[in-house]
């Protein structure tokens, strides 16, 4: 275990909010209380929010489609109204009947084989970025900034066909609207937005032949036969950008933040190639990065407890992964776990719909690293050194490592 205990100075049970450092940096422990004492925690942060951590509790509710909507899903003190069944970003924030259209006509684009056909083009990205950050000619290189953060901006700039050097300003959007939700509302200025970017590359792609990637299928595409609309088709790039990047970064750099503290872990995945699919899925399950939320359709209840009707409600996906009544020996990280029915992706209609992608990304990135990067460590000893990022996506957001030794798998 590398968690570390939680601040018994705050009462997790009434006073967390998921956008401050001191739960981020060790909601775990969080998490392991609270299933503890009081599985369904209330704040008054954001105007009100709820935090189940059972698997039962966060099941019930990613299945309930009657009490709950998924008409916004990040946590803020605006709550949207006459946003469904659409949503800001179909098909996450719509509800049925409208959801089951949005999401399949993402489909064929997320399917296994167009997935499949992508991995070329992630090992370059991340044999390239290994390449630089070793050239860097130093024993200590930040997995996170140098590594991890690019290789999902670049999978995502080349399915939508977006210029891969805005990676910094995809991840300076992210930072605004997940990680800090709120705190910039009326300091930023337009042209500084995710809303006017993204209007800028419809107008330009309107007036251009359409592409071949997924801008270009959307522009084309139908539902219910008829064109979608521009708002439909802006929120669906909007939710690429902020649900394919944020996540995936982060899962990459939870899982070489836990083989940097792990010796014996990376020795079994170089030892042993074929325990890599079963890591993949136990890095998944120890470090979901994602959180989503629901608005309470009516009045209703969670665990026994009160809801009312637009109140927020937190789905803790990494919470219910830890749960001991759901995973047998639930708070140890096993590389060749067997049974593994986590649920970082989600549970219910809205079941990540880029699982394919992301396990790819992880799996490629880890593979990567680990041929060139056998052998490493924490910078700093202490786990909790590194920073990890507030809000609804966890994961490290510095990372540095020592690497170790000299053999020709460092210096290839």
């Amino acid at each position: 275990m590398t968690d570390l205990a939680a601040d018994h100075t705050i009462d997790w049970a009434t006073e967390f909010d998921h956008t401050k450092s001191e739960y981020a940096q060790q909601a775990p422990a969080v998490w392991d209380e609270l299933r503890e004492r009081c599985p369904v925690a209330h704040s008054d942060a954001h105007g009100g929010v709820w935090l189940p951590v059972r698997h039962e509790d966060v099941s019930a509710i990613a299945h309930d489609t009657e009490h709950f909507t998924s008409e916004s899903v990040i946590v803020s003190a605006f709550k949207p109204v006459g946003l469904a069944p659409a949503g800001f970003a179909p098909p996450i924030t719509s509800d049925p009947p409208y959801h089951q259209g949005a999401r399949r006509i993402l489909l064929p684009a997320f399917s296994p084989k167009a997935i499949d056909r992508l991995e070329d083009d992630v090992r370059a990205s991340c044999r390239a970025l290994l390449d630089d950050l070793l050239a860097q000619g130093t024993d200590v290189v930040d997995a996170a900034t140098a590594y991890a953060q690019h290789i999902p901006v670049l999978a995502i700039a080349n399915m939508l066909g977006l210029p891969p050097e805005d990676g910094d300003r995809f991840r300076l959007f992210i930072h605004r609207i997940i990680e800090k939700p709120g705190e910039y509302s009326g300091t930023i200025e337009p042209e500084e937005t995710l809303v006017y970017y993204l209007m800028q590359v419809m107008k330009a792609r309107r007036a251009e032949p359409p592409r071949d990637d997924l801008i270009g299928f959307l522009m084309q595409a139908e539902m219910d036969g008829e064109p979608l609309n521009d708002e439909h088709i802006f929120g669906t790039i909007a939710l690429l950008i902020i649900a394919g990047i944020d996540t995936t970064w982060s899962a990459i750099g939870a899982s070489l933040w836990h083989l940097a503290q792990h010796p014996e872990d990376r020795a079994r995945l170089v030892e042993d190639p074929d325990v890599l699919p079963f890591a993949i899925e136990e890095f998944l399950r120890f470090y979901a990065p994602v959180t989503m939320a629901r608005l309470a359709a009516t009045d209703t209840e969670i665990g026994g407890c009160p809801v009312a009707e637009r109140d927020w409600v937190l789905l803790p996906f990494p919470a219910a992964n830890r749960d001991p009544e759901a995973f047998e020996d639930a708070d140890e990280f096993i590389i060749d776990r067997r049974r593994n029915r986590h649920v970082a992706f989600g549970l219910g209609i809205h079941r990540c719909l880029g699982s394919n992608l992301a396990r790819l990304e992880l799996t490629v990135a880890i593979d990567e690293w680990m041929k060139r990067i056998p052998d490493f460590e924490l910078a700093d000893p202490d786990p909790d050194a590194v920073r990890w990022s507030t809000g609804q996506v966890r994961g490290p957001r510095e990372l540095p490592v020592r690497l170790l030794g000299t053999n020709e798998a460092v210096s290839a």
